[in-house]
């Protein structure tokens, strides 16, 4: 099993998901189907369906936090080094071709969210990045087209 790399805060949220689905959201679908089924025929009972529905749904989301979760490998972001760019770190870079300028933090796979800048070092714009350093120029192939940036800053904060 390949392990994939988080943070530690990645991984009690994932923690604290996985609690709410067993601890809030199942009990609660559980409590909607007793109820449709208390409807009578659950035949043509809508309710019942959707309930049924979403407890595939719920069992089907626990399953994959549980393997997200067995599949984690913690990576201590203390005393991160920004030589060059590694997982954890902020990377600030700027488009050579129209000046826009981004800062984006390299996360995992299961933390990445691009509308909060955190992409994944698996993405092809992460796989370019890690191990280059301030004023390094990278060329990466995105569904939007080739985009070619610079580095222009390493840190481990925001």
């Amino acid at each position: 099993m390949q392990k994939v790399p988080i943070t530690k805060a990645g991984f009690e949220k994932l923690k604290k998901d996985l609690e709410t689905l067993k601890n809030v959201s199942i009990p609660e679908n559980v409590r909607d189907i007793e109820v449709a089924r208390a409807h009578g025929d659950i035949s043509e009972n809508a309710e019942y369906t959707a309930a049924k529905e979403r407890q595939s749904f719920l069992y089907g989301k626990m399953q994959e936090l549980e393997h997200q979760l067995a599949t984690s490998n913690i990576i201590n972001l203390k005393g991160l080094n920004t030589d060059k760019v590694v997982f954890g770190c902020y990377v600030s870079l700027q488009d050579i071709d129209n000046g826009e300028k981004i800062k984006y933090q390299l996360l995992g796979p299961y933390e990445s969210d691009i509308s909060q800048n955190k992409i994944s070092v698996t993405s092809p714009i992460g796989k370019a990045l890690i191990g280059k350093a301030i004023g390094s120029e990278i060329s990466v192939k995105t569904p939007g087209g080739t985009r070619n940036l610079e580095i222009t800053d390493i840190s481990s904060e925001e």
